[in-house]
C-alpha cells in the first residue's frame, strides 16, 4: 500500500470521528447552525427587512421570513448581482453559479467564502467515508474523472460566473491534480459530443479507477468507450471499482451499468446542488444519504401534500418522521432564505438522519389528482425489470388525457437498451407496482378512470436528441421522471 493511501485511511479515521460527532447531535447542532445564521446576516439589507434582530426561535423566523424560490428571492438577488454589497449575506458573494430557470431565464445562485468549501469539503468527505468503512484507498494512487461542466469563468460585476462543477474543478486539491482526469483543455470544450469523444481518447488507455457523473452522461462516456475498444469498460479499465454519482436515482441505470462495465462496481450517492451540497451517502450497506447539519445550512420541510396550502407547518430536524415526502427547504450562509430548490426528500433513518430523493415538487402527475411522484415510477420500473434481462437506458412519463379512443391513461417512454419479450406483460408489472404503491393511482385504475399504463419505445439516443433540441446534452442536465403535461411527449410524437 503507497504512502498517499496510508495516509487517506488516517485522514478518514479522523474526519468520520468528527462526522459522529455532530450527526449524533443533530437537533443541537441544527440549533447552533441557525443562531448563527441569524447572527451573520442580521445587519444585511435582507436581515434589516426582515427584522432578523428579532429573531430568537424558529417560531420567530417562520413568522418573519416566508418561503420564496428563486422568483420570490429574485429582487434581492439582482441586487446582488448588480454589485450591491450586504443584501444577502455579508459582503459580495465570490461566484455565482449560473443555471438555467424555467420562468426566470438563467439563475444566478450566490456562492460566498463561507458556504464555497463546504461544496468542496462535503465532496471529498463521502469519499473518506467510503475509504474508512470500506479499507479501499488503492485507487487514489490510480485515474480518476469528473465528468462536468466547463470551468472557464466569466465576470459579472466583479464577481465570477460560472457552472457550479465548473466552479468546483478550481478546488481540486493538490494531491489529486496529477490524478484527476480529462485535461484542463479537454474539460474546457463546451459542446457535450464533442467533450465525450476528446475524454475517450484521452482516458482509454489510462488506469481510471474512480469515475464521476450525472448516470445518464457517464453512460454516454462508456458506450463510447466500449465501441471504440471493443471490450467491456471493466475490462479496459481493470482497477476501476468506484463510481460516484449524484442528481439522478442510479437504480434505473444499475442493469445498463453492470453490462457496459462487466461486472459490478462500488458506488457512492451524492447529493449537490447550486443552492447547497445537502448529502452524501455514508455508508455502502444504509439506505440513503447522511443529511449534512453542521455546513452552513439550516433546514426546514414541509410536507408534500400540504405544501400548496395557504400556511403549511414548517418543521425542523427533530421533527420529522420516516418515510413522509417533504418539501426540502434551506437557509443558508450563501444568503438563501426560507428557500425553496423544488427537491423532495423522504428520510430512511433518524439516528443519523438520511434521506433519498423522492422527486420535484414541480415534477409530478396530478392530472386525475393520483399525486405520482418520481420515486414511485422509478420504484415501479425497477421492480418491473427485476429478475429480466430487460435493460433501461432512459425514461419519462406523461399523461395522456385526451387520447384518441379509450379511457385516458399514463404514458411511459422508454428507451430500451434490451427491449422486453413481452411487452404486455411488462407493462401491466409496471401498472401493478405503481397501484401497490399510489392508493390515488389504484382507485383511478379500479375506478375506470385510467386505463393501465402504455409504454411508447423511443428510438435509440432518442433522449439525447430531445436534450440537444434544448440545448441542455450534457453537463448538469437531467431528463424528468416525470410530469404534469405533454411537453416532452410531444417532442417524441413529432419523431415517430
Amino acid at each position: 500500500m503507497s504512502i498517499k493511501a496510508i495516509a487517506a485511511k488516517l485522514f478518514a479515521k479522523k474526519i468520520v470521528r468528527k462526522t459522529q460527532e455532530w450527526a449524533q447531535n443533530p437537533v443541537a447542532t441544527q440549533e447552533t447552525v441557525f443562531k448563527k445564521l441569524i447572527k451573520e446576516a442580521q445587519n444585511t439589507q435582507f436581515g434589516i427587512d426582515h427584522h432578523f434582530e428579532q429573531i430568537q426561535s424558529h417560531a420567530d423566523f417562520v413568522q418573519k421570513v416566508p418561503i420564496r424560490d428563486y422568483e420570490g428571492l429574485k429582487y434581492y438577488i439582482d441586487r446582488v448581482v448588480n454589485g450591491e454589497e450586504n443584501v444577502l449575506w455579508k459582503g459580495k458573494p465570490i461566484y455565482f453559479a449560473k443555471t438555467s430557470g424555467t420562468t426566470s431565464g438563467a439563475k444566478y445562485i450566490p456562492l460566498t467564502k463561507e458556504s464555497m468549501p463546504t461544496h468542496i469539503k462535503a465532496s471529498r468527505n463521502a469519499i473518506l467515508h467510503y475509504i474508512h468503512e470500506t479499507g479501499n484507498a488503492d485507487f487514489v494512487d490510480g485515474k480518476m474523472i469528473f465528468l462536468q461542466g466547463s470551468p472557464i469563468l466569466t465576470e459579472k460585476n466583479g464577481i465570477k460566473l460560472g457552472r457550479l462543477s465548473g466552479i468546483a474543478a478550481h478546488f481540486v486539491p493538490g494531491y489529486l491534480q496529477k490524478n484527476r482526469m480529462p485535461s484542463w483543455e479537454t474539460n474546457c470544450i463546451e459542446d457535450w459530443e464533442t467533450k465525450v469523444n476528446a475524454i475517450v481518447e484521452e482516458t482509454i488507455k489510462e488506469d481510471m479507477r474512480v469515475i464521476s457523473g450525472i448516470p445518464s452522461w457517464v453512460q454516454m462516456y462508456f458506450e463510447k468507450l466500449q465501441q471504440k475498444a471493443q471490450k467491456p469498460v471493466g475490462e479496459l479499465f481493470q482497477n476501476f471499482n468506484l463510481f460516484i454519482y449524484g442528481g439522478v436515482n442510479f437504480e434505473p441505470y444499475r442493469a445498463k451499468f453492470e453490462n457496459l462495465i462487466g461486472r459490478k462496481v462500488d458506488s457512492i450517492e451524492l447529493f449537490p446542488a447550486s443552492e447547497g451540497f445537502f448529502a452524501y451517502q455514508d455508508a455502502q450497506k444504509e439506505k440513503g444519504m447522511l443529511l449534512l447539519l453542521n455546513s452552513g445550512i439550516f433546514y426546514e420541510f414541509i410536507k408534500s401534500e400540504e405544501f400548496f396550502n395557504e400556511n403549511p407547518k414548517r418543521y425542523t430536524i427533530g421533527e420529522v418522521e420516516l418515510g413522509v415526502n417533504y418539501v426540502l427547504i434551506i437557509s443558508t450562509n450563501a444568503g438563501l432564505w426560507g428557500y425553496n430548490i423544488g427537491d423532495t426528500v423522504q428520510f430512511t433513518s433518524l439516528k443519523p438522519y438520511r434521506v433519498i430523493v423522492s422527486g420535484r415538487i414541480k415534477h409530478y402527475i396530478s392530472a386525475f389528482g393520483e399525486h405520482v411522484i418520481g420515486k414511485e415510477v422509478e420504484s415501479a420500473l425497477q421492480e418491473a425489470i427485476q429478475g429480466t434481462t430487460i435493460r433501461i437506458n432512459e425514461f419519462t412519463v406523461a399523461p395522456q388525457i385526451t387520447p384518441k379512443e379509450g379511457l385516458p391513461y399514463h404514458e411511459w417512454f422508454i428507451e430500451f437498451e434490451n427491449e422486453p419479450e413481452d411487452e404486455v406483460a411488462f407493462a401491466e408489472a409496471i401498472d401493478q407496482a405503481m397501484r401497490k404503491q399510489n392508493i390515488y393511482y389504484d382507485d383511478l385504475i379500479v375506478g375506470n378512470v385510467l386505463r393501465k399504463v402504455v409504454i411508447t419505445k423511443v428510438a435509440k439516443n432518442g433522449f439525447q436528441d430531445y436534450m440537444k433540441s434544448i440545448g441542455k446534452l450534457g453537463g448538469q442536465n437531467k431528463i424528468p421522471r416525470l410530469s404534469n403535461d405533454r411537453k416532452i411527449a410531444v417532442f417524441f410524437e413529432n419523431k415517430n
